[in-house]
């Protein structure tokens, strides 16, 4: 994983981590015919936000109104309160913690500020979503700036993406390579990753950056991790496992954990409640 950063220096936290988050079901894939054929859309640095040590990003679910509470979305192990352990799930929890919000240059136009996470883990995925105390409509408002949608369907293979980081002010190019089975880190272990092509170098600080699907600007997965050093399942150096235990290291390559569960779990006014049918998140 990468690890979370401290302020705009990088000095990497020995008890951070910056990888994780996922699902679970089948792929297909999309053929470079298909690819080549899809438009490609503008992707900013609008919408998205630096936290204190890692990226994230204003986002809606497909049927949040403007009049809802704005929510921003980042990684599990990017919490404020630490990175949570193995079955651990961090619900409801006070919050005052600030994000600066940046327009499409990167260029910082508010803080804004949380009053809960509403939810955060780093079992099956590596995500964190944190309620604002204002609305998306005064937030377009004030600043110009609207939310991304996150897509309620599953990435695609080939997909061209885009990892926006809020913290460095970095747009990373390239597509989706494929998906893990299952993606193991340290003690974590993460479901239907999103395996980046070699051009998604991430490093830490861009823990929690949106994955847009260049196609249609919306957000598919959430970055976490790449694979450092060669080393096998240890923490910066996740290892896949496929369905029969096979293990495979790919040095160098990133990954991120998917999204599109999440909607799942949001009822009208963007009221979180993991009893919803369809929604899969992992529950305390």
């Amino acid at each position: 994983m990468k690890k979370p950063l401290i302020g705009t220096a990088a000095t990497l936290l020995v008890t951070g981590a910056t990888a994780l988050v996922g699902a679970v079901p089948a792929q297909a894939s999309a053929s470079a015919a298909e690819s080549a054929a899809k438009p490609v859309a503008a992707v900013t640095f609008a919408g998205t936000v630096a936290l204190s040590n890692c990226s994230g990003s204003l986002v809606r679910m497909p049927g949040s109104a403007a009049s809802d509470p704005a929510l921003v979305l980042s990684n599990g192990h990017c919490l404020e309160t630490g990175m949570p352990g193995p079955g651990q799930v961090v619900l409801n929890q006070a919050s005052s913690r600030s994000f600066t919000l940046l327009n499409s240059a990167g260029t910082g136009v508010a803080t804004l500020r949380a009053n809960k996470i509403v939810y955060g883990a780093m079992t099956d995925t590596d995500v964190s979503i944190y309620q604002l105390n204002t609305s998306y409509a005064s937030i377009q408002s004030k600043y110009g700036i609207a939310p991304l949608t996150i897509a309620a369907t599953h990435p695609v293979q080939g997909t061209s993406i885009r990892v926006v980081s809020g913290y460095w002010k970095k747009i990373y190019s390239c597509s989706v390579d494929g998906f893990a089975y299952r993606l193991k880190e340290a003690d974590w272990t993460f479901k239907d990753s999103v395996r980046y092509t070699s051009t998604c170098n991430v490093i830490g600080g861009t823990s929690g950056s949106p994955v847009v699907d260049a196609s249609t600007g919306q957000v598919v997965a959430v970055n976490n991790t790449i694979n450092e050093s060669g080393e096998t399942c240890t923490l910066d150096n996740p290892c896949e496992v496929d369905q029969n235990g096979a293990v495979t290291v790919r040095p160098g390559i990133g990954y991120a954990q998917e999204t599109y569960g999440i909607p799942a779990c949001f009822a009208a006014g963007n009221r979180f409640d993991l009893t919803l049918p369809g929604c899969t998140l992992p529950r305390p």
